[in-house]
């Protein structure tokens, strides 16, 4: 008799964590072995369990999925994780991928398609849904923000200004106005509004983040 997939779940929504487990708890060849809400607990039990397949959020509290993802990867080369997240910026991707997980799936995939994915993936396989390699090819055509950009957008997205920018990062004005400027030509943008709202809906930066 082949043994069954272990799977494990992190996710901060008991819901979705309740609604996998009877997905997964109707197939024959899985089990869900352990549920996780936050990026400590997940690595904690990935120790604990050592789980064939692990399904990763990426809006976590605290340690973020991302964190989770590369923790987990410096310590278990072989861990096979599947993001499963709302978020479908082609920044949220690359970097999840980055980090270390195998595939990236959004929470709209149908049961059927995440149980092959699952299946796939143990067996080896790295699938990537045509949408999200599409999204992957686009951002490697796009100009790149810098670590220090990402945070002044950031900052932007909080509302302040450009002095109030310089007096947090430590910067002058000027330097700031500079990194403004590079933002919104890399953004393809003309204002501030417009390179939040891309900013946002690449997954660059999240509201709260």
């Amino acid at each position: 008799m082949t043994s069954s997939i272990r799977i494990m779940c992190v996710d901060d929504h008991r819901i979705v964590r309740d609604g996998l487990e009877l997905i997964i708890g109707k197939q024959d060849d899985m089990e869900m072995v352990a549920s996780a809400s936050d990026g400590a607990e997940a690595i904690e039990l990935y120790r604990r369990f050592r789980p064939d397949i692990t399904l990763m959020d990426l809006r976590l509290r605290g340690t973020s999925g991302i964190e989770a993802i590369r923790t987990i990867r410096h310590e278990f080369r072989e861990a096979r994780i599947i993001v499963l997240t709302m978020y479908e910026g082609d920044e949220d991707i690359h970097q999840a991928l980055r980090a270390g997980a195998i595939t990236y799936l959004l929470k709209d995939t149908i049961s059927a398609d995440l149980i092959r994915t699952i299946r796939a993936v143990c067996a080896g396989g790295r699938p990537l849904a045509p949408a999200i390699a599409a999204r992957l090819a686009e951002r490697a055509s796009l100009a790149t923000l810098t670590r220090r950009e990402v945070e002044v957008l950031n900052l932007l997205a909080q509302g302040l200004r450009n002095k109030e920018i310089a007096a947090a990062l430590g910067r002058h004005e000027t330097t700031i106005q500079v990194h403004v400027k590079n933002i919104y030509a890399k953004l393809n943008v003309k204002d501030r509004t417009a390179a939040v709202t891309v900013g946002l809906q690449r997954g660059i930066i999240h509201l709260g983040g």
